[in-house]
């Protein structure tokens, strides 16, 4: 008897169904060809409103794009102001260290000329003179 149960509970579902589509068809608020045609328009809308959002997308890229480029461009400007200012720093320093060392070179030069000469004035007076 479970089993008559069951089938007699299937077709009683089947039959709902059958009942539930004839009424659905009976009192759709549309005709089958006026829904065609209002899903083929929301989906050409839908369309629509993915290429428009994808053309604001691109441009919002795009700006972002143009600033990264402008800030990319401002660091490598400022990279290169400071480079040119260590380059001079650096090329001052190089003058000063040349000019040091001539100065110590004229000095030592001087000294060293200096001692010669006291040299020889100590030697020509140390000389006994032979007549």
């Amino acid at each position: 008897m479970a089993e008559e149960t069951k089938s007699y509970g299937l077709a009683w579902f089947v039959a709902g169904l059958g009942v539930g589509a004839l009424v659905g068809i009976l009192y759709a608020p549309k005709s089958g060809r006026e829904t065609r045609e209002d899903l083929a328009s929301g989906a050409r809308e839908g369309t629509e409103y993915l290429r428009q959002r994808t053309r604001q997308a691109a441009e919002q890229v795009g700006t972002l794009v143009d600033k990264g480029k402008e800030h990319v461009g401002e660091y490598v400007e400022r990279g290169r102001e400071v480079v040119d200012r260590g380059r001079a720093q650096w090329e001052e320093f190089v003058e000063r260290g040349k000019n040091l060392v001539a100065d110590q070179t004229t000095r030592v030069s001087a000294a060293v000329d200096a001692g010669r000469q006291a040299y020889q004035t100590t030697t020509a007076a140390e000389e006994p003179h032979v007549e």
